[in-house]
C-alpha cells in the first residue's frame, strides 16, 4: 500500500508542475513564438523570401515548413498540458494523448544552409529548437515512470556485507 501511495505522490508532483509559474512562462513563450513566427512568415518573411536567389529560396520554403511543423507540435504539447492544469484531463490521459505529438518533428537542415537564410528566420529557428529541447526534457521528466527503487535496493549493501564478513573472521 505504501508503494502505491508513493507512486501517487510522484504523479501529483508531476501534475503540480503544470500549475507552476515555470510552466506558465514556458506556455506563454511557446505561444508567443508561434504568433511571432506566423506574423513573420506572413509579412516580412514573405518579402524577404522573394528577394532570395532560387537555391536559397527553396531552402527558405523547406525551413519555414519545418519551423511551422515543429511549432505546431510544441503548441499541441503545451495545450495538452494546459488542459491538465485546467483540470480538463489527468496527466495519465495527457500521457495517452501525447503519443500523437511528435516532439522530434522537423529538425532543421544543415547549419551551413541555415546560415544563408534571412537573420530573423534563423533566429526563429534557433529559438524554436531551444524551446523544443526544453519541452523534450520536461516531457521526459513528467512522463517517465518512476524507477522501482525497492527492486534496486541499496547499492552499498554488497560492500557492507563484504566488510562485515571480513571483520567477523
Amino acid at each position: 500500500m505504501e508503494r502505491l501511495q508513493a507512486d501517487g505522490a510522484l504523479v501529483q508532483l508531476s501534475e503540480r508542475f503544470t500549475n507552476s509559474a515555470a510552466f506558465g512562462a514556458l506556455f506563454r513563450e511557446g505561444m508567443d513564438l508561434v504568433e511571432e513566427t506566423a506574423a513573420y512568415l506572413d509579412g516580412a518573411g514573405r518579402t524577404e523570401a522573394k528577394a532570395l536567389d532560387r537555391a536559397v529560396s527553396l531552402t527558405y520554403a523547406t525551413e519555414s515548413m519545418r519551423l511551422t511543423t515543429r511549432l505546431m507540435q510544441l503548441a499541441s504539447w503545451l495545450l495538452l498540458h494546459r488542459a491538465v492544469k485546467e483540470g480538463e484531463m489527468t496527466l495519465v490521459q495527457a500521457n495517452r494523448e501525447k503519443t500523437k505529438v511528435k516532439l522530434t518533428a522537423a529538425d532543421p537542415g544543415p547549419a551551413d544552409t541555415i546560415e544563408k537564410l534571412p537573420g530573423q528566420l534563423q533566429d526563429l529557428i534557433h529559438r524554436s529548437m531551444s524551446l523544443q529541447a526544453r519541452v523534450r526534457r520536461l516531457d521526459t521528466t513528467i512522463h517517465t515512470p518512476p524507477t522501482d527503487r525497492t527492486a534496486i535496493g541499496n547499492p552499498l549493501v554488497p560492500h557492507l556485507n563484504a566488510l562485515k564478513a571480513a571483520f567477523e573472521r
